[in-house]
């Protein structure tokens, strides 16, 4: 098994401004930033001792081929990606190790909620649903049965986005309003929904259900836009399940975290730290990723 790249150092190269539960951000210059996705990987909100070989190359290619895929679905979506050239200021040395899983991007203002869309009824909404009735306090359709799709179609259900080491917590809408106020907030939904739209058509197509998926924006302060930003619809931060064995009433197979996470459900890990990952549980979880990859993008060289 390939080693899996959990830490970047580029020599001073470049500042580092922030380390994420999977991408190192290193400042280019004042207006552009360069992303690194490790192969770090987190689940339940708690970062793993070991990584998933080359799963940072994966996140960063299907964030690319989504990039294209979206802004030719809503040709007036603006998005954070400039390019998955190196800026001139890394070493040689390094260039093989950050090509494919680095991208240059366009420093925005983040909005500090998580734009969750969710098309079905699983995880989270699942549960909170079989006790009230209710998805992120918001009334849904009555009787629906686990991974259903949503009767009167997708759901805009945000977080808060919490610092690292702290959990995001599911909110109301209303809640969002409050927080980025009412001018970003409502477009901050109806774009979510509308790229929620094209994604799971595109998807679906090609034999994949995108249950549910989060979304990150910003704000170009110049144009007062909502700007798509960070990684998109990567199985990292959305939920993907076979089409051909999709089963109404029952929880899916899926091509995210899902096997990891049951993995630390079953050998009670959930939620601690310092956990490090069977070899078997680490290859199960990078085939999956790379399964979606192939679907998503066609494949090709990582």
């Amino acid at each position: 098994m390939a080693e899996a790249l959990t830490k970047t150092d580029l020599q001073g190269a470049l500042p580092l401004k922030a380390r994420g539960k999977v991408r190192d951000l290193y400042e280019i210059d004042d207006k552009t930033l360069l992303f690194v996705a490790t192969d770090r990987i987190s689940a339940y909100d708690v970062i793993m001792e070991n990584g998933i070989p080359d799963k940072g190359k994966l996140l960063t290619l299907c964030t690319k081929a989504w990039f294209k895929i979206l802004q030719e679905a809503i040709p007036s979506l603006r998005t954070h990606f400039i390019t998955l050239d190196l800026p001139p200021q890394i070493p040689e040395s390094l260039r093989p190790a950050l090509q494919n899983r680095s991208m240059q991007v366009r420093k925005y203002e983040v909005f500090p909620i998580e734009a969750i869309v969710r098309g079905y009824i699983t995880g989270s909404a699942w549960k909170e649903y079989q006790k009230s009735g209710t998805v992120h306090g918001i009334q849904v359709a009555p009787d629906l049965k686990e991974s259903q799709a949503f009767p009167d179609g997708p759901i805009y259900t945000p977080s808060t986005k919490a610092e690292l080491g702290q959990h995001d917590e599911n909110i109301h809408p209303d809640e969002a309003v409050k927080i980025v106020g009412e001018k970003y907030a409502s477009k901050i939904a109806s774009l979510a929904i509308s790229l929620y739209h094209a994604a799971h058509a595109y998807a679906y197509n090609r034999g994949l259900i995108i249950a549910d998926t989060k979304f990150e924006f910003g704000l170009d302060p110049e144009t007062d836009e909502v700007v798509l930003v960070d990684e998109v619809l990567t199985p990292d931060s959305s939920r993907f399940w076979p089409k051909d064995r999709y089963v109404i009433g029952q929880g899916q197979e899926s091509f995210d975290k899902q096997y990891l996470r049951d993995w630390l459900t079953s050998q009670g890990l959930k939620g601690k730290e310092g956990v490090k990952m069977t070899e078997e549980v680490a290859l199960k979880t990078a085939e999956k990723y790379k399964e979606a990859w192939e679907i998503i993008t066609g494949g090709g060289e990582l």
